[in-house]
């Protein structure tokens, strides 16, 4: 990491695992990266707001979803940094990487409530898919995020 990137400060944000009926993940492939990566809903927190809150909002914002339980918040957080090519350029370079806080839930409507075209469109495509797999499509510095993730759904849903 550069010298000029080493004293900013980390974003908070939060992370959403969305379970369908089947327990697959959704997933949405990211407008801004051309490669065939996936990521779960995730975004920052607002100064001053709730964790939960920013979680619900950020999932409407970027999916329409609204009809949701919540299985579990996932205790502590989880920290990835960006990679050095993207530092100074994502979230206009005030931040070197991001501290999440994720939640587990289950999504309790139909289909056709999601809607990835919105407002301020961030994906471009989404799918359901086996909790295994989500690692498989994660872009390579959040790897680590996901595959922690794998570990502590499974010991929830099985």
């Amino acid at each position: 990491m550069e010298e000029k990137f080493k004293n900013l400060p980390l974003r908070t944000g939060v992370g959403i695992v969305v379970l369908n009926k089947e327990n697959k993940v959704f997933v949405a492939r990211r407008i801004d990266n051309p490669k065939n990566f996936w990521q779960m809903p995730q975004g920052g927190v607002d100064h001053g707001e709730d964790f939960l809150k920013a979680a619900y909002r950020e999932l409407q914002e970027e999916t329409s979803i609204k009809n949701v339980e919540l299985i579990k918040e996932f205790d502590g957080t989880i920290t990835y940094m960006l990679p050095d090519h993207l530092l100074g350029i994502i979230w206009k370079g005030k931040f070197k990487g991001q501290k999440q806080k994720w939640f587990l839930m289950r999504f309790t409507g139909e289909e056709n409530e999601i809607n990835i075209k919105t407002k301020k469109p961030e994906f471009l495509d989404w799918k359901w898919i086996e909790i295994d797999k989500i690692t498989e499509y994660v872009v390579d510095f959040k790897l680590h995020v996901y595959t922690e993730l794998k570990k502590k759904i499974k010991k929830i849903i099985n």
